[in-house]
C-alpha cells in the first residue's frame, strides 16, 4: 500500500526484545550449521494445503491445479530447518514455517509424485550478495535419477532491509523518527526480510504418480546454502488454440522470442481487434513489455499461463509521469478513473513476468491497474515479481476476478482502492507478497465514494512478509468467506479489519464467514504483543458498523485468536462494537481466545475452542489494568464450550503479556 506501515505506538510500558534476525547475509538468519550427509530413506508423498493435512481445511480457499508438498515432508540429506515464527528469520517466511537447507554438493530434497506432473513451481531461498542486489545459482532437478533439467536459482528479486518502504542495501540505516524497539547502534544488516522467491518449471514430459523429483545441488553450486521451501507440482494443459474472430498479435508484428519490444504490435492488434469486434489472441512465446498496455472495451488472452509469456524490465521514464511514476514495467491497465476509465475488458491466460526489486510506492509498475468495470473479468492470470498484482482505483464497479495466481510481489497482491464495488474476487491464490495479501481500501475522499458490496471468497492466502493476508479498511457491505490465509508474519495477522490509513467508516455490515486461518495470530515487533489472528483495530474512528465473524475454523494462532484494540493515543476516543461470533471453532492458542484492549462490546455464540494457552478472557480495556474493564465480553446461552470464558464477567481479567503455550498441531474436530 501506499502508506505507512506502523503509524503509531501502542503504549510504552513494554519491555521489547526482537528476536535474533540479523546476522551476516552468508548465514541462515536465526538457525544452526547442522547438516546431515547420510542417504535419505524413501518416503511417500505427503500432499499438504497451506501445511496442513488437506481435510484440515476441506471447502476452504482456491481449487488450485498444483498439488502442494512441503520440503520438510520429503525425503532429503539436508537440514530441516524450522519450525520457527519469528520475524526475520527464513523458517518464519517458509510456507507451513519450515523448509530444508542445502549446503554441500549433492545434497538433495527429494519428492514423489502423487499425481501425474509435466511442470512445477519451486519456491526457496538463496543468499544475498554482500552489496545487495543478490545472487545466482545452479539446481540440478533429477527424475528418477536422471537429470531432466538444471534451475538457475537467484535472489535478485528477494533479500529487502530496514524499515518502510524498505531497500535493497544492507548497510541501509533506518529512517530518523521512525519508531522502533531497536536501541542504536543497529546491527546490520537490520531486519533483514522477504527471503524467498518461486520459479516455475516445464519439464518436458508427463511423469506418473510414484515417480521422484530430486533437487540436487550440483559441483558448481556458488553460494553458501540453498533453502527449498515446498513444490506444486502440476499437469499443465496444452496451449489454447486460437478462438474464433480473434487476431493473433503475430500478424501485427510481435515477436514471441522476447528478443524484440512487442509492445507497439499488441497496441496495433488491440486497435484493430477493437474496430472490427474481434478480440486479441497472443500466442504461446515470451513477447517483451516495458511499460502499459492500455485497454478498454476489448478482449485479450493467451494461450495459458504456462504458454504465454509478458515479460519486461523496470525502466527509469525520462521524466516523471502524470501519476508520478519514475518507472515503467509490464503491465495492463485500464483507463485511470479521472480519465473515464475501462469497461468490457476481459483478460485471461497468460503470464506478466515483471522485474520490480524495489518498492517505490509512487511508481505504477503492477501487473494490472487503472479502473476495470463494467462488465469486465480478469481470469488465468500467473502475476509475478510485480509491485503489486492487482490494484485497481476506483470509482469503478462490476468486475470478476477469478482463478489467478499471484506470488512475490513487493507489495500488496490485490487491493481495491478508492469507491470501488461490485467487485468479486474469488479463487485466487496468492503466496509471499510485501504487503497485504488481498486488501480493500475505501480512503476518505472528498466525493463521499466508499468501498461497498465486494466479496473476497475462496482465495488462498499464504505467507505475507508484512502485514495482512486479508485486510478490510472501511466500506459499506462487503464480504470475505470461504477463504484459506496462513503464516503472517509481521505487523499484520490473517484476517483484519482496521480504521487506519484514512479510511472511511466501517457502515452496513462487514462479513467474515467460512474461512479458516492456520498460524496466525503472530506477535507485533513495535508493540511487544500478541495479535488476533482475527485482528480489530480502532486507530481513527470508532467501529460500530456490524462486523459478524461466523462459521469459521481458527487453527494453532501462535497467541490470540481474536484481538481488538485502540492505540494509546486514543484509546479514551475510539471504541470497538457490535461485534458478533456465531459457530466458531478454535484449535489452539498460544495465549487466549479473546484479547480485549479498548472499550466497547462483542457477543460470543457456540464459540467451541480447546488447546488454550490462557484459558480466560483477557480483557484489559483501555489498559487501566485494574478495575471493571470497558470491553463488554457478551456470552449468548451456555454454547461457548472449552474452558476460554473465565473472567469474561466483572469485574474481569487482565494479563498484560501472559506466557505463550505453544499448542499442539491442530486435529480434525469430533
Amino acid at each position: 500500500m501506499s502508506r505507512s506501515v506502523v503509524q503509531s505506538v501502542f503504549h510504552r510500558r513494554r519491555t521489547v526484545v526482537i528476536g535474533a534476525a540479523v546476522g551476516a547475509l552468508l548465514a541462515v538468519p536465526g538457525l544452526s550449521t547442522r547438516a546431515s550427509a547420510e542417504p535419505a530413506a524413501a518416503l511417500a508423498p505427503v500432499v499438504t494445503r497451506a501445511g496442513l493435512d488437506p481435510a484440515l481445511v476441506q471447502g476452504r480457499g482456491a481449487t488450485v491445479p498444483f498439488v502442494e508438498q512441503e520440503a520438510e515432508n520429503a525425503a532429503t540429506t539436508g537440514e530441516k530447518i524450522g519450525p520457527g515464527r519469528e520475524a526475520y528469520t527464513l523458517p518464519a517466511e517458509a510456507s507451513g514455517r519450515s523448509a530444508v537447507r542445502l549446503t554441500q554438493a549433492g545434497q538433495y530434497v527429494e519428492f514423489t509424485l502423487s499425481k501425474p506432473a509435466n511442470a512445477l513451481t519451486l519456491r526457496y531461498s538463496i543468499p544475498d550478495s554482500a552489496a545487495g542486489g543478490g545472487l545466482r545459482s545452479p539446481l540440478d532437478v533429477l527424475v528418477n535419477g536422471k537429470r531432466a533439467k538444471t534451475m538457475t536459482l537467484t535472489s535478485e528479486y528477494a533479500w529487502l532491509y530496514g524499515m518502510y518502504p524498505f531497500s535493497n542495501d544492507p548497510n541501509v540505516d533506518p529512517k530518523p523518527g521512525w519508531w522502533k524497539p531497536e536501541p542504536d547502534p543497529v546491527a546490520k544488516p537490520f531486519r533483514p526480510n522477504h527471503f524467498y522467491d518461486e520459479q516455475r518449471l516445464v519439464l518436458g514430459k508427463t511423469y506418473g504418480a510414484g515417480d521422484k523429483v530430486r533437487f540436487q545441488l550440483p559441483a558448481g553450486t556458488t553460494v553458501a546454502w540453498t533453502v527449498l521451501d515446498v513444490a506444486d507440482f502440476e499437469l499443465v494443459a496444452q496451449p489454447l488454440q486460437q478462438p474464433a474472430k480473434s487476431l493473433s498479435v503475430r500478424l501485427f508484428g510481435a515477436d514471441p522470442t522476447g528478443r524484440r519490444d512487442a509492445a507497439p504490435a499488441i497496441e496495433r492488434t488491440i486497435a484493430m481487434a477493437k474496430r472490427i469486434g474481434w478480440s486479441v489472441f497472443i500466442p504461446p512465446g515470451t513477447y517483451q513489455v516495458n511499460r502499459h498496455i492500455v485497454v478498454d472495451q476489448v478482449t485479450v488472452r493467451g494461450a495459458g499461463n504456462w504458454w504465454t509469456i509478458i515479460k519486461g524490465r523496470v525502466l527509469p521514464l525520462a521524466e516523471p509521469a502524470p501519476d508520478k511514476s519514475i518507472h515503467s514495467a509490464p503491465g495492463f491497465y485500464g483507463r485511470y478513473a479521472a480519465d473515464g476509465g475501462s469497461t468490457k475488458v476481459h483478460l485471461s491466460d497468460f503470464a506478466i513476468e515483471s522485474d520490480v526489486r524495489e518498492r517505490i510506492d509512487t511508481d505504477q509498475v503492477n501487473g494490472i491497474g487503472g479502473a476495470i468495470g463494467g462488465g469486465s473479468t480478469i481470469r488465468n492470470l500467473y502475476l509475478h515479481r510485480t509491485k503489486v498484482g492487482i490494484w485497481l482505483d476506483g470509482p469503478m464497479s462490476g468486475l470478476l476476478i477469478e482463478n489467478n495466481v499471484i506470488t512475490d510481489a513487493i507489495a500488496d497482491g490485490m487491493n481495491l482502492h478508492l469507491g470501488v464495488s461490485h467487485v468479486r474476487a474469488t479463487n485466487n491464490f496468492v503466496r509471499n507478497t510485501g504487503d497485504d495479501g488481498l486488501a480493500m481500501w475505501s480512503e476518505a475522499n472528498p466525493d463521499g465514494l466508499v468501498n461497498h458490496d465486494n466479496v473476497y471468497d475462496h482465495n488462498t492466502v499464504q505467507t505475507p512478509t508484512l502485514a495482512n493476508n486479508i485486510a478490510i479498511y472501511g466500506g459499506r457491505d462487503n464480504a470475505v468467506t470461504d477463504n484459506l490465509v496462513a503464516d503472517p508474519i509481521r505487523e499484520g495477522s490473517t484476517l483484519h479489519a482496521g480504521s487506519r490509513f484514512n479510511s472511511t467508516p466501517f457502515e452496513g455490515t462487514l462479513s467474515f464467514a467460512r474461512n479458516t486461518t492456520v498460524r496466525g495470530g503472530p506477535r507485533d515487533l513495535n508493540w511487544n504483543l500478541g495479535l488476533g489472528a482475527l485482528w480489530l483495530y480502532a486507530l481513527q474512528s470508532t467501529m460500530s458498523g456490524r462486523i459478524e465473524v461466523t462459521d469459521s475454523s481458527f487453527l494453532d494462532s501462535t497467541y490470540n485468536a481474536f484481538l481488538f484494540v485502540v492505540d494509546w493515543p486514543v484509546k479514551d476516543d475510539y471504541r470497538i462494537e457490535n461485534v458478533a461470533f456465531r459457530n466458531i471453532k478454535v484449535d489452539g492458542t498460544g495465549t487466549n481466545v479473546v484479547n480485549a484492549r479498548v472499550g466497547g462490546w462483542a457477543t460470543f455464540e457456540n464459540v467451541d475452542a480447546r488447546n488454550v494457552g490462557a484459558p480466560f478472557v483477557n480483557n484489559c480495556g483501555t489498559f487501566h489494568f485494574t478495575g471493571t474493564p470497558e470491553f463488554d465480553v457478551r456470552l449468548l446461552g451456555s454454547s461457548n464450550d472449552g474452558n476460554w470464558t473465565a473472567d469474561a464477567a466483572p469485574p474481569g481479567h487482565c494479563e498484560d503479556r501472559p506466557a505463550v503455550v505453544p499448542p499442539p498441531p491442530p486435529t480434525p474436530w469430533p
